[in-house]
Formats: structure tokens, C-alpha cells, sequence
């Protein structure tokens, strides 16, 4: 039982389940706008989401504490290096214009972990500024880059999509944020930080109906991508009125972050 539960620790450290989440996403946006499976961007997005991820959160701790989770650090890295490795191999089967989109995301990346400018800090402790730099990147990975490789129009329905694409992950984030407030620096400025935890839930919900109602104003419309975002609402607002900073790390590292998985299983199976 224990090992399970080690098991399970190392599949959310590792950052294989928001890789997950993110290539639902990229499989979202392919089903929405009738994109062929196409298998380079969408694993380019899932090893390159574990390389990403775990560079954020590890590169400080594995330089400044080396004693401290040393034997979970190294498999963490070992996954990480594998998935350089296929983030490299898959990077080359992309287009040309779909690479430098790529490249821009991940100086958007970079941008959020090391400082590039003299007595700066990194922008993920810029002031407010970390889920907008956050919630564009994976606009960028799931919806961007899949439509930029299938040489998709960027019409009115990418500009709807982006909208949408972009409350969602900001969303999912403020739950984070909330659980979070206890332990985050007041510098950081997060939304709960400035606005108050019941403000945040009430900014939440209120994005939520945009991003429902925008889906009616869709060339491509599908009636029954309706009922399916209703769902996905009724699941993100519950989440958003029930979070606290008593809830356990599961409830948001698994079960929020399973939410962009869901909304694709709901799409595949209805």
C-alpha cells in the first residue's frame, strides 16, 4: 500500500499528470477544429509539458538543497532527460512555422524560472504576473501549436477558443492559488492575495460564462460540445467553491488538474 502510494507521489511530482492534462488538450483542440490525430505535436506537447514543468519546479531545489530528495530527485531528472530527448526527436517532425512558435513558448518558459535581467527576479515572482504568463503558455502549447501545424485559418474560432482555452487554465490555476495562500510569499501578489479568497471564487465563476456562452458565437458550431462544456462548468465551479487551504495537496495537484482530462473523456465517449 505504501508502495502504491510512492508510486502515485512520483506520477504527480514528475509532472506526468499535467502532462496528461495538457494532451487532452491538444486532442480537444484537434476534435474542435477536425484536425487528423497527429502524433509529433501532440507527444511534443506531453514530454515537453514533463521537461517544463519539472525544470520549474526542480532547478532551484536540485541546485541549492543536493541532500534533500535525492534518490526522488534523480528519477525526476532521468524522466526529465528522457523526455528531453523525445521533446528533441519529435521538435524535428514539426513544421517550420510551428517550431518557431515553439521556441517562443519556450522562451516564455525560461522568462518564468531564471532571471535574465541584473538584480531581477525570475517573472514567476514578478508581482502578479504568474498565472497570466502561466495560463498563455498553455494556450500557446494546446491550442496554437496544433492549429499552426495543421496550416489551420486563424479565424474568428481560434480567437473564440483562445478566449476560452485561456479562462479555463486561469480557472484551474486560482484553485491552486487558494489552496496555496497559506504558503505563498505575499510578495508573489496572487489574486487571493489582492482580491480576498471569496472575491477570487466569485471571479472565477463569473469567467466561467463567457467562456460558455462564447461557444455559441463559433462558425463551427456543435450543439452538443453544449452539453459537454455544461458539465465541464458544473465540475470547475464546484471545485472552485469548495477550495480552501485545508484541502489536501491531492485536491489540487490530481483532481483539479484531471479536469481538462475529463473534459476530453467526455468528448471522446458522448
Amino acid at each position: 500500500m505504501i508502495r502504491i502510494q510512492a508510486l502515485f507521489d512520483f506520477y504527480l511530482k514528475s509532472s506526468i499528470h499535467v502532462a496528461l492534462s495538457v494532451y487532452a488538450l491538444v486532442r480537444m483542440t484537434q476534435f474542435m477544429f477536425a484536425i487528423p490525430y497527429d502524433e509529433p505535436i501532440a507527444l511534443f506537447a506531453f514530454f515537453g509539458t514533463i521537461v517544463g514543468y519539472n525544470f520549474v519546479k526542480y532547478d532551484a531545489l536540485a541546485r541549492a538543497k543536493k541532500r534533500m530528495m535525492r534518490n526522488e530527485l534523480k528519477l525526476i531528472a532521468g524522466l526529465s532527460f528522457f523526455s528531453f530527448l523525445a521533446v528533441g526527436f519529435y521538435f524535428f517532425q514539426l513544421q517550420l512555422v510551428t517550431q518557431a512558435v515553439a521556441v517562443g513558448v519556450l522562451i516564455m518558459t525560461l522568462l518564468y524560472t531564471l532571471p535574465f535581467f541584473p538584480n531581477r527576479k525570475n517573472a514567476r515572482n514578478w508581482a502578479g504576473v504568474k498565472i497570466y504568463i502561466v495560463s498563455l503558455c498553455w494556450v500557446g502549447v494546446t491550442l496554437m501549436l496544433p492549429l499552426v501545424n495543421a496550416h489551420q485559418n486563424l479565424g474568428l474560432d481560434f480567437f473564440i477558443k483562445c478566449i476560452q482555452r485561456f479562462i479555463l487554465v486561469f480557472d484551474l490555476i486560482l484553485v491552486f492559488e487558494i489552496i496555496d495562500l497559506a504558503n505563498d510569499d505575499p510578495h508573489l501578489k496572487t489574486v487571493p492575495q489582492q482580491i480576498g479568497v471569496k472575491r477570487t471564487k466569485l471571479l472565477g465563476l463569473l469567467l466561467l460564462i463567457p467562456f460558455y456562452f462564447l461557444e455559441l458565437f463559433k462558425n463551427n458550431f456543435i450543439e452538443k460540445q453544449l452539453w459537454v462544456n455544461l458539465a465541464l462548468v458544473v465540475i470547475l465551479s464546484l471545485f472552485l467553491v469548495f477550495s480552501n487551504e485545508k484541502r489536501s495537496k491531492y485536491y489540487s495537484s490530481f483532481w483539479v488538474e484531471s479536469v481538462p482530462i475529463l473534459w476530453w473523456l467526455m468528448v471522446v465517449l458522448f
